[in-house]
């Protein structure tokens, strides 16, 4: 048209003859022209149309693709509670066969099966849409070839006239007439619903086959390895649970019913910038969390807030740090530098601290001939120690055979549990708050609490029914406090309150005896062994749990005011008491049997025989590596299955924390059973614990398993951590996975002491060396 235009602008010299006649050939070349542009607008129109219901077609597309990676970023908050509910439907089976996998693989597996369809459609889609833009550009090449002939041969006859600019607006205004935009959006509108109702059929055609699946697994699960009463299995093997499980469904009844990184010898590392320093414990320190906290009433302040990016950043070493003190020098003297809230050379423990002031061993052997039944070391072996202090109670219980699992609220101005794990001591930093402690139930066989300052009557006994929760029936509660033995009026009514409490609860009263020496007193209780008493009860208060309440349930589960019965099945874990120590290390527990698939695929007292069998040679496989057992103390598995690493060390002057982690089948009843102690725990978040706790770090399969949902890099700053100085990581792995784990280990200047990729081997020394950028 531009053309067309500069040729009008010239002015003609021709007769009036000669202008009427090219008046009529111009007329009669712009009605070809006219024409010409009519077949080009339905031509534009039909392409246009075309490439605007390919771009619908790609545009829902992809935003059906983000729907099922990122649906976090694409979906509305009632879409991924609807998706959280279904992903929460599925209940993957354990122990039927040894190929069946976590939950999270699971879902890893449904989202490759979503990618690969999705990645068809994008597919034929593209190949399409490719197709039909080549036919467009060619049609618009044709039609543009063909105007512009026309135009050429109409310009060569014709002379220039200024009337003819009318003519021309004229003619733009007749083909502007064909570019109809409401016909073009009623196509696309229908284009579009088109596609809706086709994506619809497939949601729903998706979410009956999900329905179906859910349904099968739900029929295919069985229960626990608790051995429950009265169950109609529907196979011959029963279902091993996970914590994960059992939490997310007790959190869920109680309310009403990522991909791993891959880790580089380059990465870089950063000193953590955070107030608590060389004490740093991630879950514990998150001061945005805790100011943000509605009430501290119960402790919430104290218990874990883990950042929703877990840190990748290293702890600093307190200035003047030196190799710990070995054990068993280390109960009674650490080094004051090692603990960065005091200064001096030693930080010493005489006796047994303010408690036992004549002595722990004393104490121990007082509530020994207060109560005879308690057998220490044979039938009391595994214990509770709440409010632990500085830790002398559970240093030295090792005399008598008996570990204690201690625990207190971390504090920034003493650092008791820092103090008792320096020592060689186990602990952990954990407090009695608005949640479940993370053990199993029935697990302990005696709970100490002496001067630990714990409301045990408040809020309806709540903390007090957790230690129930906690203790095996027929365990020992033995409570040394001030309200036992003191007659001050705040002490007189405590102990009122509580003997009220115990008595609802059904404990019996078995003593109170006071020791002269200490000038202590020691309060003695039994938990029932059977519901009669419960049944009896004039008031049901505290009430009883519902029936579908999951006393195994721990991870961030809230607590709740109430009891469990007491398991009255022979069959089931809890009804019996274990086998004297050390027969109960290698003994299969009672409620074990051969009905029940274990983890490896054998029945389940085979497969648990074959995990002690593996172990047996570990404490010289591990000093061939380089492991020198005389520096070593506190050791962690951080992948326990039945225990048997732990049991493998029994005779060396060590003790195992064994973490079973949430995801994998619910074993830590079994390691308890067996006289051994762990915990539950997630290892896509910190540990609570404070920094330079472990000597050793043991980890069998675990970041394979791991690295499906979090990252590697925080998971190895974590490890980092909690692992002292010149202390030891055990890898146990694919031989890609040993590869990862060993170019990070390498960027944090650690030195691989022995690396065999093709047998799945790493063992690797932490040194000093510390980032000096923030």
């Amino acid at each position: 048209m531009a053309l067309f235009k500069s040729r009008n602008t010239r002015r003609s010299s021709s007769s009036s003859s000669s202008y009427v006649s090219t008046l009529t050939i111009f007329v009669f070349i712009a009605l070809c022209i006219f024409g010409v542009w009519m077949l080009t607008s339905n031509s534009d129109e039909e392409t246009t149309s075309t490439r605007t219901a390919i771009d619908t077609t790609e545009t829902e597309t992809s935003n059906s693709v983000a729907a099922d990676d990122t649906p976090e970023t694409t979906t509305t908050t009632e879409d991924n509670n609807d998706n959280k509910e279904k992903r929460d439907t599925l209940t993957p089976v354990f122990g039927d066969n040894p190929g069946h996998l976590p939950d999270d693989a699971i879902k890893s597996g449904d989202n490759k099966q979503n990618q690969q369809t999705t990645a068809i459609a994008d597919s034929q889609i593209s190949e399409e849409s490719s197709l039909t833009q080549k036919e467009q550009a060619d049609s618009a090449s044709d039609a543009a070839s063909e105007i512009d002939n026309k135009v050429q041969q109409a310009t060569t006859n014709v002379q220039d006239d200024s009337q003819n600019v009318d003519t021309q607006q004229q003619q733009q205004d007749a083909v502007k007439t064909f570019d109809n935009p409401v016909a073009k959006n009623d196509e696309d509108d229908a284009n579009r619903e088109q596609l809706k109702e086709d994506k619809g059929d497939i949601a729903k055609t998706e979410q009956v086959e999900h329905e179906a699946k859910t349904k099968g697994d739900a029929e295919e699960a069985t229960e626990t390895a608790d051995g429950g009463e009265g169950t109609k299995k529907k196979k011959k093997d029963k279902a091993w649970s996970t914590q994960a499980d059992e939490s997310k469904n007790e959190n869920k009844r109680q309310k009403g019913e990522s991909s791993g990184g891959v880790g580089r010898e380059d990465q870089r590392w950063q000193l953590c910038n955070t107030t608590a320093g060389a004490d740093y414990i991630p879950c514990l320190d998150n001061v945005k969390a805790i100011k943000s906290l509605r009430s501290t009433k119960h402790f919430e302040h104290r218990e874990r807030h883990c950042p929703e990016d877990a840190p990748t950043c290293l702890v600093p070493l307190p200035q003047g740090y030196k190799k710990c003190v070995e054990w068993p020098n280390s109960r009674d003297k650490i080094w004051y530098h090692n603990v960065p809230h005091v200064s001096g050379e030693y930080l010493t423990f005489p006796g047994g601290g303010t408690q036992f002031i004549h002595g722990a061993l004393h104490y121990i052997d007082f509530l020994q001939q207060a109560e005879a039944g308690i057998k220490w070391g044979k039938r009391t072996r595994v214990i509770l120690d709440v409010g632990c202090g500085v830790g002398s109670f559970g240093g030295y219980l090792f005399e008598r055979d008996v570990i204690a699992m201690s625990f207190a609220p971390k504090d920034e101005h003493e650092a008791q549990v820092q103090f008792a794990l320096e020592r060689g001591i186990p602990a952990i930093s954990a407090v009695m708050g608005s949640q479940r402690l993370p053990f199993p139930s029935r697990a302990f066989d005696l709970v100490h609490c002496a001067r630990c300052r714990v409301p045990w009557h408040a809020d309806g006994g709540m903390l007090l029914l957790e230690l129930n929760r906690v203790l095996r029936p027929g365990g020992y509660f033995v409570w040394s406090a001030t309200p036992v033995y003191q007659k001050l009026q705040q002490d007189v009514e405590i102990w009122e309150e509580m003997t009220a409490l115990t008595k609802s609860m059904c404990w019996e009263l078995v003593t109170i005896n006071k020791d002269q020496l200490n000038r202590v007193g020691a309060a003695f209780y039994r938990k029932p062994t059977s519901n009669q008493c419960y049944e009896q009860r004039e008031q049901n208060q505290p009430p009883l749990c519902k029936d579908d309440d999951d006393p195994n349930a721990a991870w961030y589960v809230p607590l709740q005011a109430c009891m469990h019965k007491v398991p009255v099945n022979k069959a089931e874990r809890g009804a019996k008491w274990p086998e004297a120590w050390p027969a109960r290390l290698h003994k299969t527990p009672y409620w074990l049997n051969d009905s029940q698939t274990g983890i490896y695929g054998k029945p389940a007292s085979q497969d648990f025989a074959a995990d002690n069998d593996r172990w047996k040679n570990v404490v010289d496989e591990l000093s061939n590596a380089g492991i020198t057992w005389s520096g070593v103390r506190n050791v962690m598995d951080m992948r326990a299955v039945y225990g048997g690493f732990a049991a493998a060390l029994k005779d060396l002057p060590v003790w195992v924390f064994n973490v079973v982690n949430i995801d994998a089948p619910d074993t830590l009843p079994i390691i308890y059973e067996r006289g051994l102690f762990g915990i539950y725990h997630d290892w896509c978040e910190s540990f609570s614990t404070y920094p330079r706790t472990y000597d050793i770090l043991h980890a069998d399969h675990l970041f394979s398993k791991l690295k499906e949902r979090c990252s590697l890099v925080p998971v190895m700053a974590e490890v980092d951590r909690i692992l002292r100085p010149d202390g030891s990581l055990i890898v146990r792995e694919e031989a890609s996975t040993i590869g990862e784990i060993e170019a990070l280990l390498k960027s944090l200047q650690w030195e691989i002491s022995a690396s065999k990729k093709q047998e799945g081997f790493l063992c690797a020394k932490k040194g000093h060396w510390r980032p000096n950028s923030r």
